[in-house]
């Protein structure tokens, strides 16, 4: 789309203006933002467009747009999916070889699940290999708990995070500002770093992981907007 307006503002009601027209999500809803600093970020987004609309380039507004049309109408239902992946964090999950790999899931990991397990009064069985196992039903239980609580838009980026990231753990550090946002990647990305440092980077891959980093990093930086005012 060719980018057809000049100017943009935000509403008193911490909506987007382009020109005198109001944006709205593709399901022609009105894009009303929770906080005036995400407000503003996403203002920020249209008005860094230049000849045509990318809406690639446009995180923050996606990630409203999700929460305002895919989450707001059921967000129960949908924090019930997220929790989900409490069951089977990847931080419960360590390699039994090589040595220096398992050094480095524990000096990464082992901090963040021992947080957790103070945070929410939870605890976390560690598990060698890949093969599943249960974690207790209380931990998921509050787990659920913490996830259900969230809000449309915060669910929206924990979403993004928990789902690039594959931990539950992650998100709700990220979301609590335990971990900086580069650095929560890094961690959720250990065993792909590493066997990076150890066979050679393919440039498909470290592509691949450019585009999830922007992502991850965009969701952790909606999180922050919500609770910038």
């Amino acid at each position: 789309m060719k980018r057809f307006y000049k100017t943009v503002s935000v509403t008193a009601e911490r909506g987007i203006l382009l020109d005198a027209r109001p944006v709205r999500t593709p399901r022609k809803a009105l894009l009303s933002l929770p906080t005036n600093a995400l407000a503003e970020a996403i203002a920020d987004e249209w008005r860094a467009q230049a000849c045509e609309i990318k809406p690639e380039t446009m995180k923050l507004t996606g990630l409203a747009n999700a929460a305002i049309d895919l989450i707001a109408p059921d967000p129960l239902a949908f924090a019930t999916g997220l929790a989900a992946y409490g069951e089977s964090d990847l931080l419960c999950y360590r390699a039994d070889e090589p040595p220096e790999l398992v050094a480095r899931q524990l000096t990464a990991w082992e901090p963040l699940l021992e947080w957790a397990q103070t945070r929410y009064d939870i605890m976390f069985r560690r598990v060698r290999g890949i093969i599943h196992q249960a974690q207790p039903a209380e931990t998921v239980s509050r787990l659920s708990k913490a996830i259900a609580s969230r809000n449309a838009f915060e669910l929206s980026a924990l979403s993004h995070i928990v789902t690039i990231g594959g931990s539950l753990v992650i998100a709700l550090a990220a979301f609590e500002s335990q971990i900086a946002p580069d650095a929560a990647f890094d961690i959720a990305h250990l065993d792909e770093l590493w066997q990076a440092e150890q066979w050679g980077e393919d440039w498909m891959a470290a592509d691949a992981r450019i585009v999830r980093r922007a992502d991850f990093v965009s969701a952790c930086r909606f999180l922050r907007l919500l609770n910038d005012d």
